[in-house]
């Protein structure tokens, strides 16, 4: 296998776009494939939209068990990508096998509790009467193919960071023809209903996970995935980094149970499952704006912090300037498709008039901040390549806590819709906040050469 890319020397904008592109749209791609459970759910004949509002309030799991997939697999290669600049494959090696073996023990572990306590999750998730037991049924399935998610997952970074991120991209393009062609056979042909969707889907899993972990197995990769015993010093090392990203999805958790719990005490009884199943839309769309941006970003963080291992501050700066140019093109389309034709993607998921028109609106106001929130993102995902974790982690949870704030605060004033205009509140206050940052430690640690040793580690 040759090496296809080489994060010391090759010319930064071509390595933005050579990392960045795949594993965009292998993010793009992951995110789709969980967007075609949904879209065939809300079109189950008759218990559609109940479905859909039950899919929905899964979706804070879903999102929380991912998140265990970035806290080893960011955190592990970050650090990996660190040492094979320095030209410590030795240190490569065992930083692979210890976050495989951590990756693996936690979601054993994360597969044992979410089974024993999802009923009371599912209540505490915004679950009514009429969308538990649909809510009950995916989540039991999704829940037992956790292993296969996390490390299909986490250990995907290491590809990418190997310099093969069309392999990467790869992994998930696996995932996704399997689950599309799997949902309506089991879904439809075999009448599962919602059971069938998450049946496809860790099918799906299961197979990008053999594919990753063959792939790492080849003698052929730089550093070939080994098996050690689990050190906890270097899974201290490893969580220490992947801190920061784990923390920013496992608030999103948090953040879609406020959604749902808001909508559902002020839409009431009447208003409340029709908000869910509304907002279960919106934030499908999001994720087709907010998972690219995060595979841009994300795909650079080995590039960063290969350099950074090279003490090369030149090559960083670079690397800033050029994935942030990238996504702000890219959130700037998103901004001008969700104001100009974000019908048709509404109506994939629903015919019904009354959730198409309040759909359009929330996907509208969603975006309105779009474009500063990938400055947002650039600087967040670039400092913890860096192991700056602790003002990436504060910068993180000063955009979340807005967030959470607004989304409670603004119905409490307003009407239950408004909690929909937390995101750009949230979006456009961090941003500003996040470019002062940014700006100061430009100025401290990337103007000059040399300067990188002041960043630890």
């Amino acid at each position: 296998m040759k090496k296809e890319n080489d994060f010391g020397r090759d010319s930064i904008p071509l390595l933005v776009l050579k990392i960045s592109i795949p594993f965009m749209i292998a993010q793009f791609v992951n995110v789709f494939y969980s967007i075609v459970d949904r879209i065939y759910v809300g079109n189950i004949p008759g218990t559609g939209a109940d479905a859909l509002a039950g899919v929905g309030v899964c979706a804070p799991i879903v999102t929380l068990l991912s998140s265990f997939g970035t806290l080893f697999g960011i955190g592990g290669s970050v650090l990996f990508s660190v040492r094979l600049g320095a030209g410590d494959e030795k240190g490569a090696r065992r930083l692979l096998a210890n976050s495989f073996a951590w990756m693996l023990i936690v979601s054993v572990v994360l597969t044992a509790v979410f089974l024993l306590t999802k009923d009371a999750l599912l209540n505490w998730f915004g679950a009514s009467g009429v969308t538990f037991p649909y809510a009950d049924s995916y989540m039991t399935i999704y829940t037992a193919g956790t292993v296969f998610a996390l490390l299909s997952m986490g250990m995907n970074y290491f590809i990418t960071a190997q310099g093969f991120p069309v392999l990467g991209m790869t992994t998930t393009l696996i995932g996704a023809v399997i689950n599309i062609v799997l949902d309506p056979v089991f879904i439809f042909l075999f009448d599962m209903g919602v059971a069938g969707a998450a049946v496809a889907t860790v099918i799906a899993q299961m197979s990008s996970c053999a594919f990753v972990l063959l792939t790492l197995r080849r003698k052929k990769m730089r550093v070939p995935l080994g098996l050690a015993k689990p050190e906890l010093s270097a899974g201290m090392r490893i969580v220490k980094i992947g801190f920061s990203p784990f923390l920013i999805l496992a608030t999103d958790s948090i953040i879609i149970i406020a959604l749902n719990a808001v909508l559902q005490h002020y839409g009431g009884r009447e208003y409340g499952d029709t908000l869910i199943t509304v907002a279960t839309i919106v934030q499908s769309y999001m994720l087709l704006i907010t998972s690219p941006m995060l595979g841009i970003t994300g795909g650079s963080q080995p590039l960063i912090s290969y350099n950074y291992g090279a003490n090369r501050p030149d090559r960083i700066r670079k690397t800033f300037f050029w994935v942030l140019v990238l996504c702000v093109c890219f959130t700037s389309v998103m901004f001008l498709i969700s104001r100009i034709v974000p019908q048709y993607f509404v109506s994939i998921f629903t015919d019904n008039k009354e959730y198409a028109e309040l759909a359009i609106w929330g996907i509208r106001a969603f975006t309105l901040m779009i474009i500063p929130l990938s400055f947002q993102y650039v600087i967040v995902d670039g400092l913890t390549a860096l192991g700056m974790t602790k003002t990436s982690l504060s910068l993180s949870l000063f955009r979340k806590s807005l967030y959470f704030g607004a989304t409670c605060v603004l119905p409490v004033f307003f009407a239950a819709q408004s909690a929909f205009y937390a995101e750009p509140v949230a979006d456009g206050v961090s941003a500003c906040v996040s470019c002062i940052v940014f700006s100061y430690i430009y100025r401290k640690y990337l103007r000059g050469a040399g300067r990188l040793k002041e960043i630890r580690i």
